[in-house]
This record gives structure tokens, C-alpha cells and sequence, in this order.
């Protein structure tokens, strides 16, 4: 097998790697630096792990005051104390099974309480199970899309009453070139994701009037801890840089550069949009 770091063009620019024992997405990474972060509210959806993590961190890194919404306790408070560590803003750790629309809200409420409303929402969380059309059931049907794009409309339902009397905020949801490509194996997944771009553009015209601007991130494939667990094999990757223009493999920190410029005042006219991250692999 080729060295992780080469192509048949040479060495691949890669971010930088994380300090010895550090959870996924607290990283080296030197992200850019947008003033107008400091001291906003920020909540997180999925950011335990996975991209949500190098969320979590980064927005803390720009001295965010950042609750994420995860399942798993143990790694989520790794990742909290790993965070706070490293940036000296401890993350609140909102324990919650996004498909719980009640108790979701609930939580959000709770902690809009203590932490003052938010100004940015980041609908991150997803599950990319493959699965055959022929095999697929209602129920599962019906769980992908309760995780996949029913709590991006709730979490944004919950949050814009108190961004509309902050006078405006941003949320930022997380698409996926999966829906872009039409990729086959998973279709619930690219039909949710689909559902994301539409959702965009709908709040993004409801809310602008708010001073609330809503805009998408559609990343490429990732190079997440899960990704690579169960997905990601040499062939499935040289296929994925043989269709990139840029040689390298897309990591969290990419994504995460991404979403802080959608959340501050750097894009302050841009709303219903979607960025593309994902190498030039789409060119749309």
C-alpha cells in the first residue's frame, strides 16, 4: 500500500496533525481568526464527534461560548475537557438523541437560558448508513430523515425567536456532495440531504428580513475517525483524489475553516447559499 501522504503526483498537503492523545478535532490547525466570534453563543448539533468536533473546537478557539448536542457521554466529555484545555472555554455538552424532538427543544431552551440565546446554529449531526432500496423499511426510512433533516428544522425553530430579538444571527447547515453526485448506496441519506439545500434556501428567505442569514456548507468526503472505520479503503480513496482537483484528502479542519466564515461578519451578504468544500470534485 502507497504512503498515506503521496499520490501519483507527489506529497499531499495535509493539515496538521493533532497533539499526542488528543480527541478528534482538537487539532494543531491554525484557523483564521474572525473578531466578531469572540464571546457569541454558538450551538452545535453532532459536535461530539466526527466534523462536529473540529467544530466545537475551532469556535471555541475563537473564544465562542459553544454548547454541542451529542449522545455518547464518555467521548463528549473527553472532547470538553480536551477543549477547554486547549482554548479555555469549556463547551456545554447538551446529552440528547437529536430524534427526541421534545426533549431536544426542551434542552435547547434550557440552555438558551443560561447562556443568553444563541447567535449562531450549526445543524451538523448525520448518520450516512449505507442501505439497498429494495431492503429499506418505513421505520428505517422514517429514522434516517429524524436524524438526517427533521432536526435541522426544529433546532432552527427553537433558536430564531431569540436570534430575531438579538436582531439577527446565523445558522449554517451542513449538506453533503452526496447529493450533488446522486451517489448510490444510501439513498435516504442523499434524499435528506437534499431536503438540507432546499431548507436553506426556504429560511434563508423567511428570516432575512431578520437580519437571520442561513446558508449551507456541502462538504466533500471527510477523513473522520468513522469514515475511515468503516468506509474509507485505498481503492475508494484514489478514486475520490482521482476526481478532486486538489490531491489531498479533505479533513475536518477544511469543513470547520468553512462554517466559521458562514457564521461571522466576513459574510455578511451572503445567505440561501451553498459552499462547496470538497476538493473541485463537483465544480458546481
Amino acid at each position: 500500500m502507497p504512503d498515506s501522504n503521496q499520490t501519483a503526483t507527489g506529497p499531499i498537503d495535509t493539515p496538521e496533525q493533532p497533539p499526542p492523545g488528543a480527541p478528534e478535532g482538537v487539532t494543531q490547525h491554525l484557523y483564521p481568526v474572525y473578531g466578531d466570534l469572540a464571546g457569541k453563543a454558538v450551538l452545535i448539533s453532532g459536535g461530539g464527534s466526527g466534523i462536529g468536533a473540529y467544530l466545537t473546537y475551532a469556535f471555541a478557539a475563537q473564544g465562542c461560548r459553544v454548547a454541542f448536542i451529542a449522545l455518547r457521554e464518555q467521548s463528549a466529555m473527553t472532547l470538553v475537557q480536551a477543549v477547554e484545555a486547549a482554548t479555555g472555554q469549556r463547551p456545554l455538552f447538551l446529552r440528547c438523541d437529536l430524534r427526541d424532538v421534545e426533549t431536544l427543544q426542551a434542552k435547547v431552551r434550557e440552555a438558551e437560558a443560561q447562556m443568553g440565546g444563541f447567535d449562531v446554529l450549526v445543524n451538523n449531526a448525520a448518520r450516512d448508513d449505507r442501505h439497498a432500496t429494495a431492503d429499506f423499511t418505513v421505520a428505517e426510512w422514517d429514522d434516517n430523515l429524524a436524524v438526517n433533516l427533521r432536526p435541522q428544522f426544529f433546532l432552527a425553530q427553537t433558536v430564531v425567536p431569540g436570534m430575531k430579538r438579538a436582531g439577527g444571527g446565523a445558522i449554517v447547515n451542513l449538506g453533503s456532495t452526496a447529493h450533488n453526485l446522486g451517489l448510490a448506496g444510501y439513498p435516504a441519506y442523499v434524499a435528506a440531504k437534499a431536503g438540507v439545500t432546499g431548507l436553506t434556501r426556504a429560511l434563508a428567505r423567511e428570516f432575512g428580513p431578520d437580519g437571520i442569514r442561513v446558508n449551507t456548507v456541502v462538504p466533500g468526503w471527510v477523513m473522520t475517525e468513522r469514515q475511515q472505520r468503516l468506509w474509507v479503503t485505498p481503492e475508494a480513496l484514489a478514486e475520490t483524489l482521482a476526481a478532486q482537483c486538489l490531491k489531498r484528502p479533505l479533513s475536518g479542519e477544511d469543513i470547520a475553516s468553512a462554517v466559521l466564515f458562514l457564521a461571522s461578519r466576513a459574510s455578511s451578504m451572503m445567505t440561501g447559499q451553498s459552499l462547496v468544500v470538497d476538493g473541485g470534485r463537483t465544480m458546481g
